[in-house]
């Protein structure tokens, strides 16, 4: 039994860890860096044509993002999730192949006319359209065989639809071991989502920290906090533009919205009209509404016995065509305009910021996490311009941020998670956070609370069953460019290519001598080909 860390190790985003037992070899998440990325992470140790399968504990893309290049370098096998879970991946992991694609294509016309060489798209829709149709849905609460001696359990987490904790049992040789893989841990009392579920025992838990030093106060009264806001800014003859994930913190201002439309909170401006752009978002909330009664909470629940849909209003209007999108800058009159990404790296929001950023009597409004090195850090840290579609714009819009909306649960929070399972775990791995989060919650954790924790570096192993680390990995950091990189990915998808052909001759061991004659006939009449 053998843990390897690969990614989200002293950094908040790209979760993966490996994980070697019962005879399989298996990852869990395969998500993808966003923001800036500070630590050089370990290849994954087993060819993907290898791994067994995958558990994702959600959709977001820094869990889920990089299972298309994995299927795209040669994996082949199952990625168990939640129906929920599955249902937004069919339509995130599209989305995300999409901006890959479009922003290959985009480079690759300045490199065209520049005399450039090309580049290729980190992984395409067919690669992404492969993995979805390798995703089993698994209900919340049930224990799942994946192999024998090998269980698994989903539990709600509470941090978006579908979200979980993953609990593994593995039986080995008469020992067993049981590992829980907190997920990201959702925030209480929010909105449309049921609180975190606590798990009971565990040996080893390796768990998120991105808020692992820091509190999120009193919960405040985020509906009032975004009326003041909006009418503020309506009165000033402008628009708030909302930078929103499109799953998740979308549905919750919907949420917050449709409260204050009814309860007539707008004075002067009735009847505003509310944007969506973003067909990922619009797509998103239909996913929502056929969840419902697997995920909401009892509050929203209520609204939907009265025949009220929690996420929808008068005056919601959705943006799906790039014309409908341009058309809402050309609307002269107040209104809220939610698009994504939450980070403002991505997609249409870049578009939106170009029109208003500059127009003092406009507020952008952040409701959610800004990863640094993210434009959405930049904005919000007081820059005063900022470059968008190789034009500088100037700041003068008002820039604030509605306090307290996180889907991520603060330290009191990841501290009331952990301290449910008893007895204590025999270790704590703490992953997923800052640097310097990392290592400071780790310490609390030892120092305050009694617990053998550490903080390992991505290409650390621990053995399961010797309790010890086989390798302590240093961490390593990035170099200021990764250009060598990004341009060695087609060799490297050709490697992968390869050594699924290997694991493909292995599956073929003991078949007719005629097949095997002519499968070997096929692969020297390629070598001969390309052999150079």
């Amino acid at each position: 039994m053998k843990l390897t860390f690969i990614g989200a190790d002293h950094e908040v985003t790209g979760s993966c860890h490996c994980l070697e037992a019962c005879g399989r070899k298996f990852l869990i998440d395969c998500g993808m860096e966003q923001g800036k990325d500070v630590f050089e992470n370990q290849e994954i140790p087993i060819p993907p044509s290898e791994l067994d399968f995958v558990l994702l504990t959600h959709a977001h893309i820094d869990h889920s993002g990089m299972l298309p290049l994995l299927y795209a370098r040669g994996f082949r096998g199952a990625v168990y999730a939640t129906y929920a879970t599955c249902d937004l991946c069919a339509i995130m992991l599209r989305d995300s192949a999409h901006i890959q694609m479009f922003e290959a294509e985009w480079r690759n016309r300045k490199n065209r006319r520049a005399g450039k060489e090309e580049i290729t798209p980190l992984y395409t829709m067919e690669d992404a359209e492969g993995v979805i149709r390798k995703f089993v849905p698994v209900n919340y609460d049930e224990k799942l065989e994946l192999a024998p001696g090998l269980m698994a359990r989903f539990t709600d987490v509470g941090h978006l639809l579908g979200s979980a904790s993953i609990e593994i049992w593995m039986a080995e040789d008469d020992i067993t071991k049981k590992i829980v893989f907190s997920g990201d841990i959702g925030n209480v009392h929010q909105p449309l989502l049921r609180d975190p579920q606590y798990l009971k025992e565990a040996d080893y838990v390796v768990m998120e920290s991105t808020y692992g030093t820091r509190s999120h106060g009193e919960r405040p009264d985020y509906v009032h906090n975004l009326a003041q806001e909006i009418q503020e800014t309506f009165d000033r003859g402008g628009n708030v533009v909302i930078p929103s994930f499109a799953v998740g913190r979308t549905q919750e201002m919907l949420y917050f919205i449709r409260q204050i439309k009814s309860d007539q909170m707008i004075r002067g401006h009735e009847g505003f009209k509310v944007y969506v752009d973003s067909p990922l978002a619009v797509e998103a909330t239909s996913v929502f509404n056929r969840n419902l009664h697997t995920c909401f909470d009892e509050e929203a629940m209520e609204l939907v016995n009265k025949g009220i849909n929690p996420i929808s209003f008068p005056g919601l209007c959705t943006s799906v065509t790039s014309d409908e999108s341009k058309a809402i800058n050309f609307d002269q009159e107040p209104k809220v305009i939610i698009s994504a990404s939450g980070m403002c790296d991505a997609g249409r929001i870049k578009h939106h910021l170009k029109h208003n950023l500059w127009r003092p009597e406009c507020t952008i409004l952040f409701v959610g996490y800004q990863a640094e090195g993210s434009p959405g850090r930049h904005i919000l840290s007081g820059a005063p311009e900022i470059k968008l579609f190789g034009e500088t714009i100037s700041i003068h819009a008002h820039i604030m941020q509605l306090a307290g909306v996180s889907g991520h649960a603060d330290k009191n929070g990841l501290i009331q998670w952990l301290t449910a399972i008893e007895p204590k775990p025999g270790k704590v791995f703490v992953v997923h956070g800052d640097d310097s989060v990392c290592s400071e919650f780790t310490e609390c954790l030892i120092n305050e609370y009694g617990y053998d924790a550490c903080a390992p570096y991505s290409g650390s192993e621990y053995d399961l069953l010797q309790d010890a680390f086989v390798v302590e990995a240093p961490p390593v950091r990035k170099p200021e460019t990764a250009v060598a990189a990004k341009v060695s990915e087609v060799f490297r998808r050709l490697v992968s290519a390869g050594q699924r052909l290997l694991t493909v001759i292995q599956h073929n061991k003991g078949g007719a001598n005629k097949d095997l004659a002519k499968f070997a006939d096929q692969i020297n009449s390629l070598c001969d080909k390309w052999d150079r």
